[in-house]
């Protein structure tokens, strides 16, 4: 059986009977366990907010990395029922030579309903189209008709 070489012991005992003579002085020896008390406070204060920065700072990152992912899916944020006509009328009604006035436009938990009278049957047809490709909406009922 190998024996242990003594000398770390030896290097322990000495480091530890040097901080204990360091910190006992009987002349600087309470000032010097104040002085490393505060500086062993202030590294866990700062410690502790490094940490917090940085756990925020991954969990924005990771929050971001999702959202990114949400939206390379197509996964549409479900829009309140105001919103999304609002958001319909502004689209389909951009063009001019739509009548805007003649029709109703509302919805119901992301089912848009069309109600209302316009010149010719191709415009129902073309609004459906148009109405159906608005991010967000779910299905649309069409109730136009067009003038006999």
């Amino acid at each position: 059986m190998r024996s242990r070489n003594p000398l770390p012991f030896y290097l322990a005992a000495a480091v530890g009977g040097m901080a204990f003579m360091y910190y006992t002085d009987p002349q600087n020896g309470r000032r010097r366990r104040h002085v490393t008390r505060d500086k062993a406070g202030s590294l866990a204060r700062h410690a502790t907010r490094r940490g917090r920065r940085l756990v925020h700072h991954v969990a924005s990152d990771a929050k971001g990395y999702v959202e990114r992912a949400r939206h390379a899916q197509g996964e549409a944020e479900q829009l309140d029922d105001q919103t999304l006509v609002d958001k319909v009328e502004s689209i389909v009604f951009r063009d001019r030579g739509i009548p805007k006035g003649q029709i109703n436009v509302n919805a119901e938990n992301g089912v848009v309903f069309l109600r209302g009278e316009v010149a010719s049957p191709e415009l129902v047809e073309t609004l459906e189209t148009r109405v159906r490709k608005v991010q967000g909406v779910r299905d649309v009922t069409n109730l136009l008709h067009a003038k006999a």
